[in-house]
């Protein structure tokens, strides 16, 4: 029992002392890796993003990092490819942490993601700017690991297709709303993930 008390207090001490620290100087890396496959008949899509994420605590409470990863999409008609493109992606942010208890933190995030991207096929380009907000939870599990959920709650982007042939084509979106419709009720597009320390 004695011992079961001392690993206790040990635990919470460094828990307060790992909040009060903070993490300022700790570097972590963490990313988003996406493959899927659709296939009806002859008609196969298929979809890959790999996007690594590098940051750095310049502040105890406050870290900075870039993403920059590739988005690949493909569509063949049994051996005719009739859809490739090829994206490359960038994606800045900046965090600002605040403690809610022991090692769990409340987050929020801002991430500009910046895209240019061009069709094989027809040799269109596309280029996207845009503006994410979003908040989160982040539980540090050790000195090298976290986890954390986060939900967007602002969401604007601006498209610019330029194809081979023809007019450009410039869309805006706006999005607020961390509901989605009345009949789904989805939630933000909630995504749970870790994050290494080193």
């Amino acid at each position: 029992m004695k011992k079961l008390i001392l690993i206790a207090v040990v635990s919470l001490f460094s828990i307060s002392s790992f909040a009060q620290e903070g993490l300022q100087g700790t570097w972590w890396a963490a990313g988003q890796v996406s493959f899927g496959s659709e296939k009806t008949g002859d008609l196969k899509s298929t979809s890959n993003m790999i996007l690594p994420i590098v940051g750095y605590f310049a502040a105890p409470t406050v870290t900075v990092g870039l993403g920059v990863g590739n988005i690949s999409n493909k569509t063949e008609t049994g051996s005719l490819t009739t859809a490739e493109s090829n994206t490359f992606v960038v994606k800045p942010l900046v965090r600002k942490y605040w403690n809610v208890t022991g090692n769990l933190y409340f987050y929020g995030q801002a991430a500009l993601p910046v895209m240019f991207g061009k069709d094989k096929i027809t040799d269109d380009k596309m280029s996207s700017f845009g503006l994410e907000v979003s908040p989160g939870f982040d539980y540090i599990i050790n000195k090298w690991l976290t986890v954390e959920t986060s939900f967007t709650i602002l969401n604007v982007n601006s498209t610019t297709t330029t194809p081979n042939v023809g007019d450009k084509t410039t869309e805006f979106n706006f999005n607020a709303n961390p509901m989605n419709s009345v009949a789904d009720r989805t939630f933000g597009n909630l995504q749970v993930g870790v994050k290494f320390l080193f």
